[in-house]
């Protein structure tokens, strides 16, 4: 059975629309763990003659485990935001004569063979290899990696049972954040020392290999926690029921000053506020306007006038960013639906550009105390302001005809990776490094204040064409419009 599962998940994986839109972030994304591969290999090899060069007083291997602590907590925040649970279409498997516990298992085991727990053995067998030839215990060392690759199973089905108890959360990192940093706070201010008590617990076990035992324990019953979530969900009946919530009304009728956009201007307004992925985009308004505060008050930016633009363009066009990278994506659930209807396209997309701009213009007004910083940065973000409009918005709406992945909207927003594609990552260097690299350039070769009218300028000229270039867009739109609706169609 399970060389059929996966049998069927390789057809699957080749066969989807997606697959060659999407080889070049597969093979970037290639590059990056050969990359960490390395990383961890080196430290692997490295750390005992490092730390017995920097502390040649001390034990490595004390060292190393006094550290643990602080990488498993570390491991278990970086699996929250990146690492999901490896799933598989399984509602055609629930008609079948397919037994629940086969494919839970199967996931599961699928799970433990993540690259998020093959990267620290890349680092654990090369360090406990290194301690043998320097003439460690070898039946010590032997139980500290084995107790070690537990560990690396335990955080990875500890993320999973976590990621479902905050599902339910627009903000669901929050309490993880929380109480990760309460653990840091409490090791730090040495009130409770876990770091003491990690390292002592994994040395404990490396010397009396019966107490391996304990970590076995914990593995066991976190899978059994694992696969008792998924049994719970693994109903037919569950993809098809009904939800019942208490519904939530919004007065909307400001937008019909708009005139033949407000339809779609309302749908969008409702999208947002009604789901979790697109709530984020209202959270990151909040990250965006404060984001100068990083920088501004410190003395050593107070001269990189080049880096005032970057700011801008990015506090005022936070929303921009955020939501307008995923168009026409967010309506992929009901993009075929949309497409079907008597209307003119241009309609559709220029109720999202006045979304856009509107955006710009608010978080413009609400970020003019930076001027407290000095002129030359209300300066840059109007300019920023100017730009985006002109240009940014644009460039987005032209970048939203590549996308080809639906977006699930009801799953929790935080680093939430599901939809993107290389376009989404591509899209950022038109959107910030061009026009931080435009103005850079002119104020280097001439002065601040003609780089201002350089931006202003772009933005200017972007809308003085802005119905010429709307309708080349809309073009562009129309004619992928039948690839769309069949990318949409696919689960990814």
């Amino acid at each position: 059975m399970i060389t059929r599962f996966l049998n069927l998940e390789w057809k699957q994986y080749f066969r989807s629309s997606y697959w060659q839109r999407s080889i070049g972030i597969k093979i970037l994304l290639g590059f990056f763990a050969l990359y960490f591969v390395i990383m961890f290999l080196f430290l692997g090899v490295g750390i005992f003659p490092a730390l017995k060069k920097m502390f040649p007083d001390k034990d490595p291997f004390i060292i190393v485990n006094g550290f643990l602590f602080f990488w498993i907590m570390g491991d278990l925040i970086a699996r929250f935001f990146l690492q999901k649970l490896p799933v598989m279409t399984i509602k055609p498997l629930l008609t079948l004569p397919v037994k629940k516990n086969k494919i839970i298992n199967y996931v599961l085991g699928k799970s433990a063979a993540s690259f998020f727990n093959f990267l620290p053995l890349f680092a654990i067998i090369p360090f406990g290899v290194v301690l043998l030839t320097k003439g460690y215990d070898t039946v010590q060392i032997s139980i500290w990696m084995i107790t070690m690759i537990i560990v690396v199973l335990i955080i990875n089905f500890l993320n999973f049972v976590i990621e479902n108890a905050s599902a339910k959360s627009d903000l669901s990192f929050l309490p993880l954040i929380v109480i990760s940093s309460g653990l840091f706070a409490l090791d730090y201010f040495n009130i409770v020392s876990f770091s003491n008590l990690v390292s002592k617990g994994i040395l404990g076990i490396s010397n009396n290999p019966i107490l391996i035992s304990i970590p076995l324990l914990l593995l066991v019953g976190l899978y059994y926690a694992n696969y008792l979530i998924l049994k719970s969900n693994l109903f037919l009946d569950s993809a098809v029921q009904n939800k019942v919530e208490e519904a939530k009304t919004s007065d909307y009728t400001w937008t019909e000053r708009f005139g033949d956009i407000a339809p779609f201007m309302q749908l969008d307004l409702k999208l947002i506020m009604r789901n979790k992925r697109t709530k984020s985009t209202l959270w990151m308004l909040i990250i965006g306007l404060l984001y100068g505060l990083f920088f501004y008050p410190q003395p050593q930016y107070a001269d990189k006038e080049f880096f005032f633009a970057f700011i801008g363009i990015f506090t005022t066009g936070i929303f921009l960013i955020n939501f307008g990278q995923f168009i026409p994506a967010w309506d992929s659930g009901y993009y075929k639906m949309i497409m079907s209807q008597n209307f003119k396209y241009e309609r559709y997309l220029k109720s999202k550009f006045m979304l856009m701009s509107m955006s710009v213009i608010i978080l413009f007004l609400l970020g003019m105390p930076y001027v407290y910083f000095g002129w030359k940065i209300l300066l840059a973000h109007f300019a920023a302001a100017i730009y985006n409009i002109g240009v940014n918005t644009h460039v987005i709406m032209y970048g939203g005809t590549f996308n080809r992945k639906k977006i699930n909207l009801d799953e929790k927003a935080a680093f939430n990776y599901q939809g993107t594609g290389a376009v989404q990552w591509i899209i950022g260097i038109p959107l910030m490094l061009i026009p931080m690299g435009i103005f850079g350039l002119v104020s280097w070769l001439v002065n601040f204040e003609i780089a201002i009218i350089s931006l202003i300028f772009l933005g200017l000229l972007g809308i003085v064409f802005h119905q010429k270039i709307m309708k080349a867009i809309t073009r562009k739109y129309i004619a992928n419009k039948y690839a769309m609706i069949h990318a949409f169609d696919q689960e990814n």
